[in-house]
C-alpha cells in the first residue's frame, strides 16, 4: 500500500488532517509509527507531521514546567532543570532511541512500554490537545483512558508543577534485560513531606494494567505516615491489589503482583 506523508506548519492544521482522515497517523519521533510501517501495518495510509516550533519547545522557568509533545528524551537528559526526570528518560530505550523518542509519543506507547508516561502520571501532568477548532486541556489519566479512540488525539504539549523538592520524586523500573529492556513493572512516586510525614502522595504504576495507572490505595495508605519501614508497610501490602496486570513474554500477571510490593518498598525507603 502506498504511504502518503503530509507536512503542516501548525499543530492545528495537523489535527484537522487527522480528524478528517481516519486512515492517518501522526509522526513525531517515529519510534512507534515507523516501526508499525516496517512491520506491515496497513491500518493507515497517511502520515501527518508538523514543523510547528511549539511542538518541540521546552519551558522550565517558573513554577510550572511545560514540554512540547515533540521534546525528546535526549532533550530531557540534556536539561539540568529536569534532572529529577533523568532516570525516567534514561529508562526509554538506548541512546539512539532516546534521540528520537518524544514525550508525547510515550503517552501512546503500548504495554509494557510507557515508562515516561508513568513518571508524568505521578507528577499529575495536564495534557494540551490540539484540534482544528482550538486547543483543550485534559488530565493525563483522561488521555490514557481514551488514547485508542479514532481519530487519536493529537497531543500538543504537557505541563506539571515543578517539584519544590526534587528529591521527593522517585522512579524505579524493573526489567529483565538491562539497561534498556521492556518493563516487568515501573513505579513513579511523588512523596512530599510535612512534619516528617507524607502529605499529598501520588504514586503511579506502569506495566500493571493496559496503560499506566494511579495506585490510589497505595496513596491513601501512605497519607500521614512517615517513610519508615513501619510507616510504609500498609502501602506495600496494598500494592498487589492495584491494577489488572497482563501476562506477556516479559512476565506473568502472577509474578508482577508478587514483586510490585517488593519494588515499592525499596523505592519508598530509598533502598537499592
Amino acid at each position: 500500500m502506498p504511504l502518503e506523508v503530509r507536512s503542516t506548519p501548525t499543530l492545528a492544521e495537523a489535527a484537522s488532517l487527522l480528524q478528517a482522515e481516519r486512515a492517518a497517523r501522526f509522526l513525531a519521533g517515529g519510534t512507534l509509527v515507523v516501526r508499525a510501517v516496517n512491520e506491515g501495518d496497513v491500518s493507515f495510509s497517511t502520515i501527518v507531521r508538523t514543523s510547528d516550533p511549539a511542538f518541540t519547545r521546552l519551558r522550565t522557568a517558573g513554577g510550572r514546567i511545560e514540554l512540547g509533545a515533540g521534546v525528546t528524551m535526549a532533550q530531557i537528559l540534556a536539561s539540568r532543570e529536569l534532572a529529577f526526570l533523568h532516570p525516567a528518560a534514561r529508562s526509554v530505550g538506548g541512546p539512539a532511541v532516546r534521540t528520537m523518542a518524544t514525550v508525547g509519543g510515550n503517552l501512546f506507547a503500548p504495554h509494557p512500554y510507557g515508562d515516561f508516561a508513568t513518571a508524568l502520571l505521578a507528577l499529575d501532568a495536564r495534557i494540551r490537545l490540539a484540534s482544528g477548532f482550538g486547543a483543550r486541556e485534559v488530565s493525563l489519566e483522561e488521555l490514557l483512558r481514551g488514547r485508542e479512540r479514532t481519530p487519536r488525539p493529537l497531543v500538543a504539549s504537557l505541563s506539571f508543577e515543578r517539584p519544590a523538592d526534587p528529591a521527593a520524586f522517585r522512579f524505579r523500573k524493573m526489567t529483565r534485560t538491562r539497561p534498556k529492556g521492556p518493563a516487568v513493572l515501573t513505579i513513579a512516586a511523588w512523596l512530599p513531606l510535612s512534619g516528617g510525614r507524607v502529605s499529598g502522595a501520588r504514586v503511579a504504576f506502569g506495566a500493571m494494567a493496559a496503560t499506566p495507572i494511579r495506585a490510589r490505595a497505595v496513596e491513601r495508605a501512605l497519607e500521614g505516615r512517615p517513610l519508615s519501614a513501619e510507616g510504609v508497610a500498609v502501602a506495600v501490602a496494598a500494592a498487589a491489589g492495584e491494577g489488572d496486570p497482563p501476562t506477556d513474554p516479559i512476565a506473568s500477571a502472577w509474578y508482577r503482583q508478587r514483586v510490585v510490593g517488593v519494588i515499592l518498598r525499596r523505592l519508598l525507603l530509598g533502598e537499592p
